[in-house]
């Protein structure tokens, strides 16, 4: 078995660490063809549970090498695609099992990744175990991110302090994570202060800690504030303003209800995307021109996101998901026909925003036959998508539909996954109400096989439709377990717009 090549890994720098922490993309682009390397095989592994290491392993066994090239950037892609899981398995194959020293920036990323995965408390005894000459300035700041990450006041500000006395505070990246956590959590006073310390240190504001201050302004709705600080930065000749300096005023102008100037800010954006941020800047622009419902906006984002010649399934999600919004059905199925046209990989996100829209509006048939295409072209048809049918037929009448529907979400079911606590109330209801014990029946033996149902509301449903009182509820009996409360997500609500009955 061949190990990994002796050359020294490259050190990632702090930017590369922190830098991550402002930006994220979200899901894969159309496949290219075909390519049997280690990173499409590990592209394709995209199930968390699937272990990451099996498909090196595999690769070595062939009798091929593993690159230090491939493992950087595995880890990368893995993080672009917030894969974390499968990126802390990589960094502990390499260092654990291969025995290959991490560099302190390679360390800062494995901190970052065991704080996301196994949480804070894992990640802090990782931190104790570092060697004292291994604590520099990246492991410092990866530590700092994940205390702002997890909103952790006390603690980040604790880190920032020892990072004063060691003499860390030399860039504007440390400040700007602290800036973030201080305007998420409303701490304006504190978040005055570290400005006014940035500004004694000399450490001039980089685009990050301007935006940092935007979404503050915008935070507490002081658009007085935010107009002003704007103006300093198109006015500062050291400033190369951004089109996501832009969008916050926008958001500013929107959270005011000022629809003009949302519109004046998002065209000034529009002309400072660049080729490299523009697939997620149009996603954004998308958002936005549905927030103040300008179709002809919306339209005109689309074409241009089109034109960059390659599609993404977010994209499309987003233009489908933003027709239905400004209730667009007609036009969402078009963007639909569009995205099953393209070669691009399969998004079960998508037809569930579509049979979600149907439901909503009282189309079942519509919806029903959407579900049976899926099944015709092989596609998966999940327990959340049958669940959020089995809920519109029992929103809008049809009960004895939601009980065949429930039965296939209850069969189709994965892992976590719970049935609307209010459409299985009305369907074991509408059995016992009709005599069909032996139907009610065995839905609770398929909830008890395939979603692990508690003991405890097992038995209590099943006593509920063996007795003859008349005045108790299915929901009622439901109530009292805890796991009830994480059903699936096609809340009633949803489906009827908001005003969801319960069972």
């Amino acid at each position: 078995m061949k190990l990994l090549s002796s050359n020294p890994w490259r050190v990632y720098g702090i930017s590369r660490v922190l830098g991550v922490f402002f930006y994220s993309t979200r899901t894969l682009a159309r496949p290219s063809p075909p390519i049997d390397s280690l990173y499409s095989r590990v592209s394709r592994a995209g199930d968390p549970k699937v272990s990451i290491i099996r498909v090196i392993d595999q690769w070595l066994e062939e009798g091929r090498q593993v690159q230090q090239s491939d493992i950087l950037m595995m880890i990368k892609q893995l993080r672009k695609f917030r894969r974390y899981s499968q990126a802390l398995q990589i960094f502990e194959w390499v260092s654990d099992q291969r025995h290959h020293d991490l560099s302190p920036g390679e360390i800062a990323i494995r901190l970052d990744l065991i704080s996301k995965v196994h949480g804070l408390e894992e990640a802090e005894k990782y931190f104790d175990s570092i060697p004292n000459t291994l604590r520099v300035y990246q492991v410092y700041g990866a530590l700092l991110n994940c205390y702002a990450e997890n909103k952790s006041l006390d603690k980040a500000e604790a880190t920032m302090q020892k990072m004063r006395e060691l003499g860390f505070l030399n860039t504007s990246l440390s400040f700007n994570v602290m800036l973030n956590l201080y305007s998420r959590m409303g701490k304006t006073e504190k978040l005055h202060i570290l400005t006014q310390e940035m500004e004694e240190k000399g450490i001039d504001w980089d685009m990050f800690t301007f935006n940092i201050r935007l979404n503050a302004y915008v935070a507490m709705s002081d658009i007085k504030e935010m107009e002003r600080l704007l103006t300093k930065m198109e006015a500062d000749p050291l400033i190369t303003i951004d089109w996501n300096s832009y969008v916050v005023a926008a958001n500013g102008y929107l959270k005011a209800g000022l629809h003009e100037k949302t519109l004046e800010m998002l065209k000034k954006a529009e002309q400072l995307v660049s080729n490299k941020t523009r697939k997620i800047a149009y996603e954004i622009f998308l958002t936005q021109y549905t927030a103040i419902q300008n179709k002809d906006g919306l339209y005109h984002i689309w074409n241009l996101y089109k034109n960059m010649g390659r599609f993404y399934n977010s994209g499309y999600l987003c233009m489908i998901s933003s027709l239905l919004k400004l209730d667009d059905i007609d036009g969402a199925e078009k963007i639909l026909e569009e995205w099953e046209s393209e070669n691009t990989f399969f998004d079960s996100r998508i037809p569930h925003l579509l049979i979600s829209a149907y439901c909503k509006k009282g189309l079942l048939e519509k919806a029903e036959a959407y579900m049976n295409r899926l099944i015709e072209c092989g596609k998966e048809t999940e327990s959340t998508k049958w669940g959020r049918l089995a809920t519109g037929y029992h929103v809008h009448g049809q009960t004895e539909k939601a009980v065949e529907t429930m039965k296939k979400a209850i069969l189709a079911s994965q892992p976590g996954w719970m049935p609307n606590r209010f459409t299985l109330a009305a369907c074991l209801e509408y059995l016992k109400g009709n005599g069909e014990v032996e139907v009610a029946e065995e839905i609770l033996r398929l909830l008890r096989e395939h979603v692990h149902f508690s003991t405890g509301i097992y038995e209590r449903l099943l006593n509920y439709i063996h007795s003859e009182n008349t005045d108790s509820r299915a929901f009622d009996h439901m109530k009292a377990d805890a796991r009830t409360e994480g059903d699936d997500q096609d809340q009633e609500g949803e489906i009827q717009g908001g005003n969801g009955s319960q069972a």
